[in-house]
Parts: structure tokens; C-alpha cells; sequence
């Protein structure tokens, strides 16, 4: 160092204080340069000096020095990229990753493009959430107007984002912004006094929000921006409540025919759509609509599709009668403002608006709790009870319009439950796809049970069921084995001591997948049912049906999850979980960013088991009858403690077992069931699940079947909005059971369901564009297919806010296809050829007495069919024929003939000869 100095101060002859090594390299290094890479491994930066860089100048006009600085790189423990940048030439980048020593990494990034950039951050080799984010780069010098900050590329429903904009030195001119997006969106801004303004949105709707900058008028540099806001965390209740118009049917109508009918109402505008029968107070019938129009309109109520008595009516709709979001009044301060842990209260007054359907839904970081008091005077006081603090939305609709101020936007205090949540993501690639021929395979994993009460069956796309072999591929993991004949959505039945599995019955394409979407998974366990403390709990997720995309699994509750994962390769998965706490939770599936069906599931987790493990179940019966008690025996063997035993119906209503101890250790568990269907009996030991419960047992003749319930129509396809459309579900040889029918989408749908000969009818009309999403399930299950997604084009006849939801249930009856009196299996849609088929051997020239005669038939060119075979002879048929297939459609045949004369032979390829057809055979 001092060697330097000397030197240096020598050759400038500049000598009037003494230099240090800092001062110099000040003075003559344009840079400093330290290089970071950090991996997964923290270990301690250890820094190298070194003189070997490549040689810099500097002063070049003094004295053209060239001069080799000693340069300080920092090897942070190169070990793997957590990031880098994907730049709009498409070449990537490597950020600088700085460890912040309390938790934190700051990413550094110096631009070397203009234009949008991607920034991949990982972690474990995992994406973390939200990557990759996306930011804009600007080459323009100073005196523009820029804007940058988080808020311009990815956001929260229900929670601020923020972006900055710079003016410095733009001068003067007019600054004005817009968000564009699925809802409105309060926008604040704070001048900084600096030369920038902080600008704060608030997003009420998961979706993309286009954000406009303008200054003087014009578009800023990358405006407009679109950022990405998702759903993620938000909870959401909602309410219906009734103030429809009831006018009085004409005729009288009975009971038993009031389910048959189906009626509809015309606006003087052309509009159509149902309306609901129901009995009024007076006991006549009465028809349920909410008017949307004045003026005369048109009733036609219709049962089977014929006009009852005094069908079409006309009722004349006033104009005051009209609904009218616009006349609602709202008060409260709790459309502002809210607590947690306590109701806060509004109020809706509806006198002055008419007829309409009031419908209310609030979402936030909790599932607020409703409660609905209504006065019977139009006036109604509307309280909400959240769990936790932060921004929630409150849809206020009327006559499916808004009320004026709606969406609210509520600031919700005070203290949170302490719920803790955990997520973990996973990246599914497609499942491998499967031919005719080809083995295809469906795995589900159920420990605890025995596989000798597991049964299968596969129903082809052209209706023909064939049960299906189940292999046990390790402890508790199960494979449904079949070779589909057919290309198309097969309907796989899984059934454990008759009763469906959760998820069954499954969807299995067989060829290209004709849809893909969150709303194709299916998850089901026990895992997601109940679940216990300190242990590992399971349930499975099938992906294979909605394609390539993101699964995000959550779990938010009083402690904190342990979360795994283990892929099956084949399109299913296995998710375990643990937790430390009892209590209730919330397990969240998402599929690229939007929920499964039924997700989010409840489940309460119990305490650590203790001494229940040790109870077991014994003498359980196979089945159980209406009215007659049924009971089983549980031994305690040697545990200590209280037992208690509840039954679930069908229909949701508990009741008590009785309990009774029989013999020291064993006591006997009873019951009398009062319906029919699949019943639930859950049994505790000190509060606590023993490990078979909830025990099920199918109770009656339940032959109510929901894989052989399949749905067909116009309404399952695009739609219009404003047009009645419908759909039929074929229950045919489905047995009786319970139809529920559940559409969620950007309005509500005035939806009924009437009987038909196939089954029933179901007629709606949407009245908003967009995206629906239509759920048919059969005695709890869904069908195949279900949900089923349907797109809705035209005007908008309904304000769009938060997702609404409609519904119908109806009890079915057992039904028989017209064309198929006798129960049976249907004959598939075969193509072949028998042209193409070729036969050979001796057996089809001469035969000899006593002996086998052979020959054999080749279609294996031919497509897919049925051989036939049939010998005639002088005295009838002949004795004995038998085929054997060889594989890939070639046979052989042998008959036997105990007579002399001359014989037909005739072979068939499906219903056509084959040719040379039928042959004629000399004994």
C-alpha cells in the first residue's frame, strides 16, 4: 500500500498529505463491484482480494496511467439460482440476491432492455407465490411521467395496492388515472411534495384490472398497465331473502300434481323466463315472479308440456309494482365500518321500490355470519358477524340491480381469532393420455380397510357397464384396472360394501380431454371429512380430467399445518396434513387460482385419540331396514372413559343412539332408522372419533344410483342471456333419490324442474354474461360431467356483482326407459367393417364325424364388433361349437357333428356376414 502511495505521489509530484489505500481507490475505480449468490444453504460471506482483472485506464488526460485495481468479490456459497429475470428479447438474466440477515433477501436488478420483464424468484426449487412477477422498464430520461410500484402488475381482492408516479421535471400538465376491472375499485391518491404521487386502489373482485395513467391527457409509457388480482384468502357468506309477487292460480290444483307443473311467465317485452308455483297462506296455488316490467304479461302454466285449465292467464303489473334497486334506502354505519367478534347492524327499507328479490353477500378475510330479521313491514335490519380485521365487500342487490352505494367497501377492526394458514404449490403436468386397447388405470388410496369389500364398474360412452378389476398397489393404495373399447367419457363406479366412494362415481376420457378447468378435480378422504391431532391425516386429489396447471393446497386454522404431497404420476395424488391444535379448519383446494368444487371443505379436527384407538367394532350389520332397530357392539378393551353415539340421516337430521352395557368391556350400540338412504353413525370415546367412525350403512332399498344419471341439452351448451334454455337429466334406471341442482354465476338464474319421461326437465335464464358453472348431484354425489361449465353471451339484463348462486332440489321417482322396458345393459355404437374380415381352414370345406373341425376367422382390420358363429345341420343344430379369441380380433373355431349330410355354416361380424358367408360344409 504505502509502495503505491509513493509511487503514485511521485509521478504527479503531488505530495501535500498522505494518501491511503481508500482514497485512491476512491479516487481512480469507476466502480466497485461485488458479486452475490445466494443458495438455500446460509453460510458466512467470506471475501477474496485478487489483482488478476483486466486492465482499466484512467486519467487519460493527464498521464494515460494503466492501472490494475485490486478488486473485492464476495463468494457467498454458489450452490443454486433462487432468481432470475426473463428480459423481452426473451435471454435471461441473473438478479443480485442480497440476504438481509432478519428474514428477508432484496433482489437487485440493473436493466439492460425496455419493455416488460419477468422476474422468477424460487425457492427449493418452487416457485414462491406470485412468481413470476412482471414489471415494465422504461428507457426515457428525466422529464417524464413514469409510474411504478407493485400495485401496476398483482394485487388481493379486499386489500390496497399501491404504485407510485413520477413527475419530476414534467412540468405542467394534467394527471388523471383509471382502474378498469370485475368491480369497482376506490382509488386515493397523497402528493409526496417530491415530485411523485403515492396512489392507492382497492379491488373488490378477483380478476384483471386494467389501470390508465394519463398526463396532459395521453397514455404515460406503459400505460395501460394490467395487473393480476386474485381471490386468494377471501371468505364469502350470502343471503336470499323474499319479496316476490304472489299471484293466485286460477282452477284448483292439487297436491300431487302441483310437482308436475311448470310455469313461466312473458313480459309484454317478449323477455320469458319460469316462475315458481307455490301454496300461499290461503291455501290456493300461487305463482312467484319478480317483475321487471309494467304492463301486461302472459302465464302459462303447462304440466308435461300441455296447458292445464285456464292456461295462458294474462296479469297486468303496475308500475309502482315494478322493482326498483334505485328506491331502496339503506342506513347504518356498518356499511362503513365494522367490528370483529360482535353483530353490526343495517338497515334496508324496500317500501317504496316494488317487487324483488333482495340478495346480500360479504366477503373478506372471514366468513361473516348473516342473520336477516325482517318486520314483515319491508323494512329489514341485517346484521354480520366477522372473525377477523380487514377491508370487506358488501353486494347489496335488489331486483337483481344494485342498490345505490353497492358494493360497499367495509373497514373492519379489532381483534382476529389467531387462525394460523399454510400453503403449500404444486405444478401437475398432464396426465398421459390413453387409447382404445390400452390399459388405463384409476388410483385412490383408503387405508384401513379391506379390499375384499371394494367393487368397480366402468360405463362406456355408448352405455355398457362391466365391472372392473381392483389391484392393491401398496398398503391402503388401490388401483381400478379396465381396456376401454370405445373412445369418450367413461363413468368409473367405485363402491366400498355398496356404498360410493367420496369422489365416486369418476370421469375417465378416454382420447383427448374434451374440457379442462379447476371445476373437473375431485378431492375426497377421510382427511377431509375429520381429521385428528398430532397425526398424519390424508385425502386424495384427482387432477387427470381438468389438464396441466397449478394445484394450491391451504389450511387455515387455530395452529399451523404440516403439508405434503406425493404425485402418482397418473393424473392423482395423495395430500397428507398435520396439525397440533383441535378444532375447526378450513382446507382450501385451488386449481390455477380458482377453487375446486365444494372447496372449501369444514373440518374439525379432534383431539389426540388417546385410549379410543384401543375401542373396536363388532357384529356391524351388512344392511338395515325402515323402522326396525339395528345395532351393533363395541368393545372397549380396556379403555377408560365415556362413550357416546349419534346417526346422521340422508336428509341431515341427528338423532341419539342408545348405548347399553352389556358385559364388562362390551356395550351394544342401537338405533331405528326412519328413512331410507345411506345413514352415518358417528361413535366417540371421550369426545374423541374411535378410528371406524363415521360408520355408514345403507338402510332400505337405496338403489338411487347417480352413475347412471346423465345430463343432455341446449342448456348444458352457450346460452343466451334473457332466453329460457333447458336441459334434461336422464334418471332412467337410476332408481329414486334426491336431484339437486345448483348454478353459480355473474347473476342469479330464475330456475325450476319439472318431471318428464326420461326424467326431469330443468328450464333457466340467465341475465348476465359470463361464465356459469351448473352442479347436478344424486344423493350427495355428483354425476359425471358435474359441474358443468356453461358460457352465457348477450346484453347484460342484470347487474354484475359477486358471484350468485340459484338452486333446485326434487325428490325423484324411479324411472324406466321407454325403448328399454327390461333392465339390462345397452349394446355399444360399433364401427367395423365385416367386409374386411377373412376366414380359413378345413372346417369350412368338409367335416368328419366325431372330430373336431377347425377353422379360423381374422378381423383384426375390421374396427371392433361381436363374432358370431351358428352350424346348421339336416337334424338341427350341431352339437358343440367353441371359439377362442387370440388376441387382436383372431379367433378359432372347432364344432363337432355327430350326423352325415350337408351342414350351413354361417359366421357373422356383428350383424353382417363376413364373406363367403354363409358356406355350405359336406359330412
Amino acid at each position: 500500500m504505502a509502495f503505491m502511495s509513493g509511487l503514485w505521489n511521485s509521478i504527479v509530484g503531488y505530495n501535500e498529505k498522505e494518501e491511503n489505500w481508500n482514497d485512491v481507490s476512491v479516487f481512480y475505480c469507476d466502480k466497485k463491484k461485488k458479486y452475490f449468490s445466494v443458495s438455500e444453504i446460509d453460510k458466512e460471506a467470506v471475501p477474496i482480494v485478487f489483482s488478476e482483472s483486466h486492465k482499466i485506464s484512467f486519467n487519460k488526460n493527464a498521464f494515460g496511467l494503466s492501472y490494475t485495481p485490486i478488486n473485492f468479490l464476495t463468494i457467498y456459497h454458489i450452490d443454486t439460482r433462487k432468481a432470475e429475470v426473463k428480459m423481452p428479447s426473451g435471454h435471461i438474466d441473473k438478479p443480485v440476491i442480497e440476504d438481509n440477515r432478519d428474514g428477508t433477501v432484496s433482489i437487485k436488478y440493473d436493466p439492460r432492455e425496455e419493455g416488460v420483464h419477468e422476474l422468477l424468484v424460487k425457492y427449493n426449487g418452487e416457485h414462491v407465490q406470485g412468481s413470476p412477477y412482471k414489471f415494465h422498464v422504461d428507457s426515457i430520461s428525466s422529464g417524464y411521467v413514469t409510474a411504478y410500484g407493485p400495485g401496476l402488475t398483482s394485487g388481493v381482492s379486499g386489500e390496497p395496492s399501491q404504485f407510485t408516479i413520477s413527475t419530476k421535471g414534467a412540468g405542467a400538465g394534467g394527471l388523471s388515472m383509471a382502474v378498469e376491472g370485475p368491480s369497482k375499485a376506490e382509488i386515493t391518491c397523497h402528493d409526496n411534495k417530491d415530485g411523485t404521487v403515492a396512489v392507492s386502489y382497492l379491488p373488490t373482485a378477483p380478476g384483471e384490472y386494467k389501470i390508465s395513467v394519463r398526463f396532459g391527457d395521453k397514455h404515460i409509457k406503459g400505460s395501460p398497465f394490467v395487473a393480476k388480482v386474485t381471490g386468494e384468502g377471501r371468505k364469502r357468506n350470502q343471503i336470499s331473502v323474499g319479496s316476490c309477487s304472489e299471484v293466485t292460480l286460477p282452477g284448483k290444483v292439487n297436491d300431487n300434481d302441483l310437482r308436475s307443473l311448470n310455469a313461466s311467465i312473458q313480459a309484454p317485452s317478449g323477455l320469458e323466463e319460469p316462475c315458481f308455483l307455490k301454496r300461499l297462506p290461503s291455501g290456493n296455488i300461487g305463482i312467484s315472479f319478480t317483475p321487471r316490467e309494467a304492463g301486461q304479461h302472459i302465464v302459462s302454466v303447462k304440466k308435461m308440456g300441455v296447458h292445464i285449465q285456464n292456461s295462458p292467464f294474462n296479469i297486468t303489473v303496475q308500475e309502482q309494482e315494478v322493482g326498483d334497486a334505485k328506491k331502496v334506502k339503506v342506513s347504518g354505519t356498518a356499511l362503513k365500518e365494522g367490528k370483529t367478534q360482535g353483530e353490526n347492524t343495517f338497515t334496508v327499507d324496500t317500501r317504496n321500490a316494488g317487487y324483488g328479490g333482495l340478495s346480500l353477500s360479504i366477503e373478506g378475510p372471514s366468513k361473516a355470519e348473516i342473520q336477516c330479521a325482517d318486520n314483515k313491514d319491508g323494512v329489514l335490519a341485517i346484521s354480520y358477524k366477522p372473525t377477523e380485521p380487514g377491508y370487506y365487500i358488501v353486494n347489496l342487490k335488489f331486483a337483481d340491480h344494485h342498490v345505490e352505494g353497492s358494493p360497499f367497501t367495509v373497514k373492519v377492526v379489532g381483534e382476529g381469532s389467531n387462525r394460523q394458514r399454510e400453503k403449500i404449490q404444486r405444478q401437475r403436468d398432464p396426465a398421459p393420455l390413453t387409447e382404445v386397447g390400452t390399459n388405463c388405470k384409476l388410483t385412490f388410496k383408503m387405508p384401513g380397510i379391506t379390499s375384499f369389500d371394494l367393487a368397480a364398474t366402468v360405463t362406456s360412452p355408448g352405455g355398457v357397464s362391466e365391472d372392473a378389476e381392483i389391484q392393491e398397489v401398496e398398503d391402503g393404495l388401490y388401483a381400478v384396472h379396465f381396456v376401454p373399447k370405445e373412445l369418450g367419457v367413461h363413468t368409473v363406479s367405485v363402491k366400498y360394501r355398496e356404498i360410493h366412494i367420496p369422489g365416486s362415481p369418476f370421469q375417465f376420457t378416454v382420447g383427448p380431454l374434451r374440457d379442462s378447468g379447476a371445476h373437473l378435480v375431485k378431492a375426497g378422504g377421510a382427511g377431509l371429512e375429520r381429521g385428528e391431532a398430532g397425526r398424519v391425516n390424508e385425502f386424495n386429489v384427482w387432477t387427470r380430467e381438468a389438464g396441466a396447471g397449478q394445484l394450491a393446497i391451504s389450511l387455515e386454522g387455530p395452529s399451523k399445518a404440516e403439508i405434503d404431497f406425493k404425485d402418482r404420476r397418473d393424473g392423482s395424488c395423495d395430500v397428507s396434513y398435520k396439525v397440533d391444535e383441535p378444532g375447526e379448519y378450513r382446507i382450501g383446494l385451488k386449481f390455477n387460482e380458482q377453487h375446486i368444487p365444494d372447496s372449501p371443505f369444514k373440518v374439525y379436527i379432534s383431539p389426540a385419540v388417546g385410549d379410543a384407538h384401543l375401542l373396536e367394532v363388532a357384529q356391524f350389520p351388512d344392511s338395515a331396514q325402515v323402522d326396525k332397530p339395528m345395532q351393533f357392539y363395541i368393545r372397549l378393551n380396556g379403555a377408560k372413559g365415556s362413550l357416546d353415539g349419534r346417526v346422521i340421516s340422508p336428509s341431515g337430521k341427528t338423532d341419539d343412539c342408545f348405548i347399553q352395557n352389556i358385559d364388562g368391556d362390551q356395550y351394544s350400540v342401537r338405533f331405528m332408522p326412519r328413512e331410507n338412504g345411506v345413514h352415518n353413525i358417528n361413535v366417540k370415546f371421550n369426545g374423541v372419533h374411535i378410528p371406524a367412525s363415521p360408520l355408514r350403512i345403507k338402510v332400505g332399498k337405496d338403489d338411487a344410483d347417480p352413475a347412471a344419471v346423465h345430463a343432455h341439452g341446449p342448456g348444458l351448451g352457450s346460452v343466451k342471456t334473457g332466453a329460457k334454455t333447458d336441459l334434461i337429466i336422464d334418471t332412467c334406471n337410476a332408481g329414486a333419490g334426491i336431484l339437486a341442482v345448483t348454478m353459480d354465476g355473474p347473476s342469479r338464474v330464475s330456475m325450476d324442474c319439472t318431471e318428464v319421461e326420461e326424467g326431469y326437465k330443468v328450464r333457466y335464464t340467465p341475465l348476465a354474461p359470463g361464465f356459469y358453472y351448473m352442479s347436478i348431484k344424486y344423493n350427495g354425489h355428483h354425476i359425471v360431467g358435474s359441474p358443468f361449465k356453461i358460457e352465457a353471451t348477450g346484453e347484460n339484463l342484470a347487474e354484475i356483482g359477486a358471484q350468485e348462486t340459484s338452486s333446485v332440489t326434487v325428490e325423484t321417482v324411479q324411472k324406466v326407459a321407454k325403448s328399454a322396458q327390461k333392465q339390462g345393459p345397452v349394446l355399444p355404437h360399433f364401427k367395423s367393417d365385416a367386409t374386411k374380415v377373412t376366414s380359413k381352414g378345413m372346417g369350412l370345406k368338409k367335416a368328419y364325424l366325431n372330430k373336431h373341425n377347425q377353422f379360423t376367422v381374422h378381423a383384426g382390420d375390421a374396427g371392433n364388433n361381436i363374432l358370431y358363429v351358428g352350424i346348421y345341420g339336416p337334424k338341427g343344430p350341431c352339437d358343440e361349437v367353441q371359439l377362442k379369441h387370440k388376441g387382436k380380433n383372431n379367433y378359432e373355431c372347432w364344432y363337432v357333428v355327430r350326423d352325415r349330410g350337408e351342414y350351413i355354416v354361417i359366421v357373422k361380424w356383428g350383424d353382417d356376414h363376413i364373406p363367403g358367408s354363409p358356406y355350405k360344409v359336406e359330412v
